[in-house]
């Protein structure tokens, strides 16, 4: 069954309330590039209309540091957006001697984890239209005691969300991960007939409902090279996926495969299918990335909400320096304004019957 994932109610052909941007680990380059989007797009200072969810203090260092002259003025959620400026809604208020570019510490982690709580909260309450996540560190959670391995995670978990994937989109390859923060040694264990056949039923929703693909096509990567060569390199493909295929086959979902992986991504991005599942985190994120690694976006599907990120990390070894490049988040928060507007769209056309 194609679910309907759900939606906050919204007025017009734009976002009645903004989007909340998440400022990331103070240490990384999440501040950087944040300040860097709305200077090089003034427009995204009304379309999509944006609000960033962090720290004044941080956010003017980072400017400093990256050259640029864009002003902030705080805002808080309800109130309408001041035109011309980055409008920040001040979780935290950190002392920036005490945040050093390019180091985790436990007061970057507990801050980072704070703007995404505070994100999350806004937007399942209506005060945002979704989220886009600029990155954090894995280690300054840990450091801060916060026992999540990403943001995906900690989106699932306080949403009460358990049919979710990560999705990485672009304009030439979309892929979704059957399993995503793993040793590789633990991944075939986790490769089970439902779990494949949850992530395909989550893609083919989120692609009619967020991309407005109706009838999309999905390849599915077998976990093997060569697809287990008929047994010689692994039975999963017999065993696990080929079963998991047929099964969404038979409710209506136009899922093919198991392919092998060192050729599915081709076609792929050739345009032969509109998603490829792949077993494993480096599977799809090693291809994703030599076609995206610029303005690749990371999607959380199936949530209650939007939710979009960067596809990089806080790049610790360049953090300060002035030298990022906001590509990526310049594309995450385009498309987390499409998706809202594909919702809103297709909740309230005739469409909608078609694709539930």
């Amino acid at each position: 069954m194609i679910e309907r994932p759900s939606l906050t109610e919204q007025t017009g052909s734009r976002p009645a309330v903004p989007l909340g941007i998440t400022m990331g680990c103070p240490a990384g380059i999440g501040p950087e590039i944040i300040v860097k989007l709305f200077e090089k797009h003034t427009d995204f200072l009304h379309y999509p209309p944006a609000a960033v969810l962090g720290d004044m203090n941080i956010l003017r260092k980072a400017s400093q540091a990256a050259g640029t002259g864009i002003r902030l003025r705080e805002w808080r959620p309800g109130a309408p957006l001041q035109p011309g400026v980055i409008n920040v809604c001040p979780v935290t208020e950190l002392d920036i001697s005490a945040v050093r570019w390019g180091r985790a510490s436990p007061v970057t982690g507990r801050a980072s984890f704070l703007y995404i709580e505070q994100g999350i909260k806004y937007s399942m309450n209506g005060s945002l239209s979704g989220i886009v996540t600029a990155p954090v560190s894995k280690t300054g959670l840990r450091l801060a005691g916060i026992d999540y391995p990403g943001h995906t995670e900690i989106f699932a978990d306080h949403t009460g969300c358990s049919r979710y994937a990560m999705m990485m989109a672009g304009d030439k390859l979309r892929v979704v991960l059957v399993t995503i923060h793993l040793p590789i040694r633990d991944v075939p264990g986790r490769i089970s007939l439902e779990n494949i056949r949850r992530t395909i039923e989550i893609t083919a929703s989120a692609l009619k409902w967020d991309f407005c693909i109706p009838a999309p096509s999905i390849a599915v990567a077998g976990l093997n090279p060569h697809g287990g060569e008929g047994g010689m390199f692994g039975t999963e493909e017999a065993d696990i996926i080929a079963p998991a295929i047929e099964e969404v086959r038979r409710s209506g979902v136009d899922a093919s495969g198991p392919f092998p992986p060192d050729t599915v991504f081709y076609q792929a991005a050739a345009g032969r299918f509109d998603a490829v599942i792949c077993q494993y985190h480096d599977q799809g994120l090693i291809p994703f990335k030599l076609l995206h690694f610029k303005d690749g976006v990371n999607v959380t599907i199936g949530l209650p909400l939007v939710r979009t990120s960067v596809d990089h990390g806080t790049a610790y070894d360049i953090a300060g320096q002035g030298t990022a490049d906001c590509s990526s988040l310049e594309a995450a928060l385009i498309l987390a304004g499409r998706i809202v507007d594909n919702r809103r769209h297709l909740a309230n056309s005739d469409t909608m019957e078609a694709v539930h």
